[in-house]
């Protein structure tokens, strides 16, 4: 039985109130305090696949997972760019591209497509974009809580003209806020999140993510490696594959939120450790791994093209540079990188 909607919403009010977004893998975080135990433990020995850990498990609670074609809704809050936008949805878009250039984005997303629900039906291969929603004139301002994130998706679904479809079976919404939008926790350890909203709020249970344009705020952190923080002396920032730090570091947080959307939607299904208001996912486990000898502070092997740009994976016609993901068969993180293809 659904609960009324007043009791829904304080139960997600608590919820909100005490979850961590789960970006918790290295980044270079300012406040982070990690010991070299804690990073063996997470990432393991030198095996070929880094973040090899037979500690880790992922486990598999009987929620839904996205297993029919995967349609994603981007809503644009703020000033966005028409280039922006464009590198942004080829991302999406080359996905399902199953004939790029390897090492490709389609490739990447074979590990997302090894889990399944309790049919054993696996997650889709088909990933495309829906319906888009512009929120031009800062509807909820230019500061938001996790709540008024809830209130922009929910302008998105209801609005007069032009709404995004409800879609609570195969959509997920992708909440992309511009470089002057500070959101709650944006920053402090949190680059982006996912979760559902509350039908009390939106009217509908629809899974969401939210995913900020770092480039004024925090790109030391949250478009890593395009750009580094001041407070480690000596680190290098390297080339962005399309040209824009901020979007370039963007993409690879969107691909983290969209795995985790489709293999734990409702924040019921894949992760790992006891509590479902902390969970640990998929992305979360490879967060700061991009190839082969990843782990740690080291971001692994990444491929550098002619123009001196760093990425690793190839989408339809652009380069992107994209976390791995945690492969459960083998208990390690895996993505198409330099040195297997």
């Amino acid at each position: 039985m659904r609960p009324e909607p007043l009791l829904f919403l304080l139960i997600g009010v608590f919820l909100f109130s005490g979850f961590t977004p789960p970006v918790n893998g290295w980044r270079p975080w300012r406040n982070q305090n990690r010991t070299a135990a804690a990073a063996d433990y997470i990432f393991g020995g030198s095996k070929k696949y880094e973040g090899s850990s037979d500690l880790i498990h992922l486990r598999y609670h009987m929620g839904p997972v996205l297993t029919a074609n995967i349609t994603v809704y981007p809503i644009w809050y703020g000033h966005w760019a028409g280039t922006q936008k464009r590198i942004i949805r080829e991302f999406i878009a080359s996905i399902s591209a199953a004939d790029s250039r390897r090492p490709s984005v389609a490739g990447w997303w074979k590990t997302v497509q090894l889990y399944t629900d309790q049919t054993g039906a696996n997650i889709s291969r088909n990933v495309h974009i829906g319906a888009e929603k512009n929120d031009r004139f800062y509807s909820q301002g230019k500061s938001l809580t996790r709540l008024t994130v809830q209130s922009v998706i929910k302008a998105a679904v209801t609005a007069t003209t032009r709404p995004l479809p409800v879609n609570p079976k195969s959509g997920v919404y992708l909440l992309l806020t511009s470089d002057d939008v500070y959101v709650q926790d944006f920053c402090d350890n949190v680059c982006g999140f996912h979760y559902f909203t509350f039908p009390s709020i939106v009217g509908y249970t629809l899974p969401y993510a939210w995913v900020g344009n770092s480039a004024k705020f925090c790109p030391g952190t949250c478009a890593y490696p395009f750009a580094v923080p001041a407070y480690i002396p000596g680190l290098k920032a390297v080339k962005s594959p399309n040209g824009d730090a901020g979007v370039d570091g963007m993409i690879s947080v969107i691909g983290h939120e969209i795995a985790e959307m489709s293999t734990n939607p409702l924040v019921n299904a894949w992760y790992a450790g006891q509590d479902p208001i902390f969970p640990v996912e998929i992305a979360d486990l490879c967060e700061g791994i991009y190839g082969t000898g990843g782990g740690g502070s080291y971001t692994g092997q990444m491929l550098s093209g002619a123009d001196g740009a760093t990425y690793n994976m190839n989408g339809i016609r652009r380069r992107f540079l994209v976390q791995w993901l945690w492969n459960h068969y083998k208990n390690y993180c895996s993505g198409p990188n330099a040195l297997d293809q």
